[in-house]
């Protein structure tokens, strides 16, 4: 039977047309067969099929000669190589946007004299003159105020030096936005939404191209100094994936297969989160739960190795200047206690709720911007939002750091040689104990004024990032989010510090905290509420607790991260199941269907299938009686995407299923290169060319692009499990048979229809616009 020979569109093994003059010139396979259009799906059992035939065809070749063998095991290396090149170049990128990043955030408030690429820390490193206890200060840095009138103290100064941190924060967001409007605009937003759809076989050109990687890059720098509620995590990803797509175009076994060039992409995605946040086994885990599709073993380890490569070339350039790879280093000198659960599972009640706030307003605040006036001005947008967060950040020393200081400064530890306002504690004169182990003090007046600093700082990050994210610029949402937690965490922590120190006799204290015992940690509640906070906001479970211990180095809080992780995704999934990428992929129309979600509904395949009742007849082709003419036509009358071949209209019998795009190219190249083929030229599929007149014109043999073995599905099988299928097989669409009989198709933009239909959803909301 015909239907079970082949097993792709292209497969090279295809037997040579029997008819002597007859020139099946597909043989020769001509450029572009088997590719996509834009915005478009990819097949991956095709994709899969094509790769295995080319593997195929290197391994009986090796056993030919010495260069054939040493050509087929470069071919095998190549993917180890794409993975190197990726973790070096993402690596090196990381390495130079964190030290840019350091220096045009100092730049906004000073310059060093001595250095001007200088940033405020190094400036002051390189000084003879600073002092341990006023390590910030010293000669060679000083601020705007300082340097244009001489005067570092007093109204005017600070008023001078206000102006010039918000001219400086408007003029680094202004070049952002025009980089990005003018030159790359897929360089706004995270990226990761579209990273997810690509990886699940939506075709985006463009999107990872160079260009792009070139303008994100660039304004990723600017946007994140400018001092908007943004992080530089997300992007990262964007732009990892952008260098492995780079590389990919320097090999044909992965530029010429979307499939292979998606497993490149995942491995890509690991080694941004590793130098995003010297986490590289909490990349892998990121790539694996929450942006790859398609992830066999083979990419897991390949994955790793790049995550292995670029946080090795982060931690060779060392841009925090501590050796380190992470962030936010830590080092608590106290275990937990299991009573501290109860606030740790509070704060994770806390993530998850604000992660739900969080997504309605930030979706609600995008639909507006897309829908109203306010998108086609994306410029003064940008120049809005930045100037309200720099007149509103100056006053407060918490919100005018950048985030990642901030974060640092509230993971922190009060030593006895912090000077920060957070550890302004009441000491004991009589307090005669080592160094590290400073027991639990009453709090003095510095720790209460950082507590009001800090309240409003949390108000001020949780509504400004609403309207921050999905801007025309590059933003992450990882920073930000984890500094709405760090700030709720550690104004918790000092409060249970407190409670324990003023109250210790109580019976919740009294087993595990004595007086003038170092009990309470509050940087580690500040680490626990981050953890919450992130997990609300983007449902990460696993990937989220070992990217929080990597980033901290905190290993032995393991249990209070878990419990926040697991709560914050409880709480929020109570009240949708959408995170922050899943939602903005739906706000954008992208045909992603979520492994996660669940199709419980009674509907059959018939119920959705088209064409349905009043519907004109299916579009198809017959195996052997369409002319060139009548196949242009049906190309030009409609949009499909292919079309299945019959072996008449009256048995409608199925034979296979032929793409648009290898059609158009296949009659195209024809007419160019193959005399004779006309418009009445009959197009045929079948082996043998069919018995016509001498008199009719040379006929057209296009059995090459037909893929024989299409997926059918009867009309009686349940869309429970006809949306399995299309999950776990990256279908394109699927055919609709009774007893061999064609009745209709069904494409993944009808699942998804169907799916939001089910939902009670407007089923248009799918179509990519």
């Amino acid at each position: 039977m015909e239907v079970g020979e082949g097993v792709s569109s292209a497969t090279p093994t295809e037997e040579m047309n029997g008819t002597g003059n007859l020139m099946d010139f597909l043989d020769e396979p001509f450029p572009d067969v088997g590719t996509y259009e834009d915005f478009h799906t990819i097949d991956w059992l095709r994709e899969k099929s094509r790769d295995t035939d080319r593997h195929r065809k290197i391994t009986s070749k090796s056993k030919e000669s010495i260069w054939e063998l040493i050509k087929s095991l470069l071919d095998a290396w190549s993917g180890w190589v794409v993975m190197l090149l990726i973790g070096l170049l993402s690596g090196t990128l990381a390495g130079v946007i964190d030290l840019a990043v350091d220096w045009m955030t100092d730049l906004k408030e000073g310059v060093c004299l001595s250095a001007f690429w200088y940033s405020h820390e190094q400036c002051c490193w390189t000084s003879n003159e600073t002092t341990f206890e006023d390590r910030d200060k010293c000669p060679q840095w000083q601020k705007w105020a300082e340097l244009m009138t001489g005067h570092a103290e007093g109204a005017g100064a600070y008023v001078l030096n206000y102006f010039l941190y918000v001219l400086w924060a408007l003029l680094f967001s202004f070049l952002a936005v025009s980089l990005v409007r003018v030159f790359a605009p897929y360089a706004c937003g995270s990226g990761i939404p579209e990273i997810k759809t690509i990886l699940s076989g939506f075709i985006i050109r463009g999107y990872l191209g160079k260009w792009t990687l070139l303008i994100k890059t660039v304004t990723l720098v600017l946007a994140v100094s400018s001092g908007l509620s943004l992080g530089k995590e997300g992007p990262l990803v964007h732009v990892a994936c952008c260098c492995g797509n780079l590389f990919c175009s320097l090999f044909s076994k992965y530029s010429k297969n979307e499939g292979k060039r998606r497993e490149v992409l995942s491995a890509a995605a690991a080694a941004g989160v590793s130098v995003a946040f010297g986490a590289p086994i909490g990349g892998v885990l990121f790539s694996l739960e929450e942006v790859s599709y398609y992830f066999p073993l083979k990419t897991l380890w390949r994955s790793f190795f790049a995550a292995l490569v670029a946080a090795f070339t982060l931690r060779s350039i060392n841009p925090f200047g501590n050796s380190r790879l992470v962030l936010f280093y830590v080092e608590y000198h106290t275990p937990w206690y299991m009573a501290e659960l109860v606030p740790f599972i509070l704060l994770g009640v806390f993530g998850g709720l604000w992660g739900t706030l969080f997504i309605r307003a930030n979706i609600a605040w995008c639909r507006r911007r897309k829908t109203t006036q306010l998108g086609k001005y994306p410029v003064l947008e940008v120049i809005a939002v930045t100037g309200i967060t720099a007149v509103l950040a100056f006053p407060n020393p918490y919100t005018r750091r950048s985030t990642s200081e901030l974060i640092s400064e509230l993971f922190n530890d009060c030593g006895a040689l912090e000077s920060s306002q957070l550890c302004d504690y009441v000491n004991n004169p009589n307090m005669s104990r080592p160094v590290d182990d400073i027991p639990d003090r009453p709090a003095g007046p510095g720790v209460y004024n950082a507590l009001w600093q800090l309240a409003l700082a949390l108000i001020f990050k949780i509504v400004i990032t609403i309207f921050t994210f999905g801007m025309k610029i590059p933003s992450g949402l990882f920073i930000p989010s984890m500094a709405v937690g760090a700030i709720a965490g550690r104004i918790v922590g000092i409060a249970v510090e407190q409670m324990a120190y003023h109250h210790h006799d109580w019976i919740i204290f009294k087993n595990w905290c004595r007086p003038g015992a170092d009990c309470v940690t509050p940087g580690l509640y500040a680490m626990v509420g981050a953890a919450a906070c992130l997990g609300g906001v983007t449902r990460m479970t696993v990937s989220l607790v070992v990217i929080m211990f990597e980033l901290t180095g905190g290993l032995e809080y393991i249990v209070p991260l878990m419990a926040a992780a697991v709560t914050s995704k409880w709480v929020a999934d109570a009240f949708g199941k959408e995170g922050i990428y899943e939602s903005h992929i739906q706000l954008n129309g992208y045909p992603y269907l979520d492994i996660r979600d669940e199709f419980t509904h009674r509907t059959l395949a018939t119920d959705v299938m088209r064409p349905r009742r009043n519907d004109p007849p299916l579009a198809v082709l017959t195996q052997d009686s369409t002319t060139v003419e009548d196949v242009e036509t049906l190309i030009k009358d409609t949009d499909y995407n292919g079309f299945p071949v019959v072996v008449s209209r009256e048995s409608e019998r199925l034979i296979g299923f032929v793409q648009r795009r290898d059609l158009t190219l296949a009659i195209k190249n024809a007419r160019q290169k193959q005399d004779g083929v006309v418009s009445s030229s009959v197009v045929y599929f079948t082996e043998d060319a069919p018995q016509l007149p001498a008199s009719n014109p040379q006929q057209l043999k296009l059995r090459r692009i037909l893929n024989l073995s299409p997926f059918t599905v009867t009309d009686h099988t349940p869309m429970e499990t006809v949306v399995d299928i299309f999950r776990k097989l990256g279908l394109r669409q699927c055919l609709v048979t009774r007893s061999g009989r064609l009745l209709g198709i069904i494409t993944k933009k009808d699942v998804l229809r169907h799916m939001a239909q089910m939902m009670n959803q407007d089923p248009e909301s799918i179509m990519f616009n």
